[in-house]
């Protein structure tokens, strides 16, 4: 789901690769109709996302948030942990 506050965009997402240092691979899954069939097509998008203190690991939901261009891929950062992975 995506929300918009002071121009920035906000995306739910899941950590799917920790092995960077101060970065997590999320991926966004939507979820939408195909426009002829009317079936339900999922799609998946990955996004580098800025993470300072290294907190989330691979499974958590977390809440990315869009930023200025932090390096050559990374455009988003991790704002929150929405829900940790049970270990």
């Amino acid at each position: 789901m995506e929300k918009r506050v002071n121009r920035r965009r906000f995306l739910t997402a899941v950590v799917v690769s920790e092995k960077m240092d101060k970065t997590r691979v999320v991926q966004v899954r939507k979820v939408h109709k195909h426009s002829k069939y009317e079936k339900q097509v999922r799609t998946f998008v990955k996004y580098k996302a800025h993470d300072e203190k290294n907190m989330a690991k691979t499974g958590d939901v977390v809440r990315i948030m869009e930023t200025r261009p932090l390096s050559k891929d990374k455009r988003w950062t991790i704002s929150e942990i929405v829900g940790a992975k049970a270990s």
